[in-house]
């Protein structure tokens, strides 16, 4: 069956709160009753060392490390909250579950060339980037078996987001500089726009309006329109340079956004979409991708060629931590966050 109930499902979970504030259920204190008792726990994929770092965030020590498949991207939360995944898509490419009660790792899932995961809106499949692949491998999310496929017209997808009602996801395209519009229902390719530069990671306005897309080659963030079949490019933003990694914050009225070539971290203003503050790393750094802690005070990032892992305070900007970590440090993600269900990367909440 195709996914006739992705519509029905959003339409009657997030009711008014679509039109509004697509972030309405992630804001500090909102948690699933799904996470009950899950401690808290930061998870950092390191890439060089085929390793996964768990850090306590109250005591910002490293509690623990352990090895998993080669390449380690990101660190993935399920849609029902129930299950970390860690995205290796190199020599035996897997996905690795682990218990976010435990901290403790399971038997890897197979599976081709997955540089990241996501979860449709319904919770019925598991989206797999396959970045290397040119498409995007769909398993059925409660035995993570293989469904279907859509092949994309572009290399190197990576990230993405999707539609308020559910139906579409905008994808970026890091090696030929596209953006790729998927009709869910359809199961196919409607449009894709050339935005040219290197695309990265993909998020949503607050009130659905439109997409902000990180550009690592054009140093700032592009704003699309993806209401038609063919995303359009509505305007741009210079943050800085090696633009990265988009974070909402907690009450859903700034984007945080990492700018991993130059150190510092830009401070968007939804509302206005204008720039409100700018954070350096002292003695600079490699900020990449991370999370928002649940309680929204701190913005935790992984330092790609640091060999560290980042805690900025929100409020302030001050970098209040700089753990190390293994080799490569990537796609890290902070556990539990606020949110009914997981779309998927390191923390896109709805």
């Amino acid at each position: 069956m195709r996914l006739t109930r992705a519509a029905l499902f959003l339409a009657l979970a997030a009711g008014s709160a679509r039109a509004t504030d697509i972030y309405a259920h992630t804001h500090a204190g909102m948690f699933s009753p799904a996470v009950r008792g899950v401690p808290a726990r930061v998870y950092v994929p390191n890439g060089k060392d085929h390793t996964v770092s768990e850090i306590d965030p109250a005591t910002f020590r490293v509690m623990g490390t352990f090895p998993v498949d080669r390449e380690p991207q990101h660190v993935v939360p399920s849609h029902d909250l129930k299950t970390l995944w860690v995205a290796s898509d190199e020599g035996r490419q897997s996905l690795t579950p682990i218990n976010p009660r435990t901290g403790l790792p399971g038997k890897p899932v197979p599976v081709a060339d997955p540089y990241n995961l996501y979860f449709t809106p319904d919770g019925r499949y598991a989206l797999v980037v396959a970045e290397n692949e040119a498409r995007l491998i769909f398993l059925t999310a409660d035995s993570m078996r293989p469904a279907f496929e859509i092949a994309v017209p572009c290399r190197g997808v990576n990230h993405m987001d999707f539609s308020p009602d559910g139906e579409h996801l905008l994808a970026a395209c890091e090696f030929s500089g596209d953006l790729v519009k998927v009709d869910l229902l359809a199961r196919r390719v409607t449009g894709v726009m050339h935005a040219g530069g290197m695309p990265q990671d993909v998020r949503i306005a607050p009130d659905g309006s439109v997409y902000y897309v990180a550009d690592m080659m054009a140093n700032g963030v592009r704003v699309i329109d993806g209401s038609g079949d063919t995303p359009r490019k509505v305007g741009f933003i210079p943050t800085g340079k090696g633009t990265h990694g988009l974070y909402p914050s907690r009450d859903g009225t700034r984007l945080f956004i990492s700018n991993r070539g130059e150190g510092t971290v830009s401070v968007l203003d939804f509302a206005s979409r204008h720039l409100i503050a700018r954070w350096t790393i002292p003695g600079g750094g490699s900020p990449d991708m991370g999370s928002v802690s649940a309680d929204g005070k701190q913005l935790w990032l992984s330092g790609r060629y640091s060999d560290v892992v980042y805690v900025f305070d929100t409020r302030t900007g001050k970098v209040l931590r700089q753990i190390r970590v293994g080799r490569g440090p990537h796609g890290l993600t902070y556990f539990p966050q606020p949110g009914r269900y997981s779309l998927g990367h390191t923390g896109n909440y709805r």
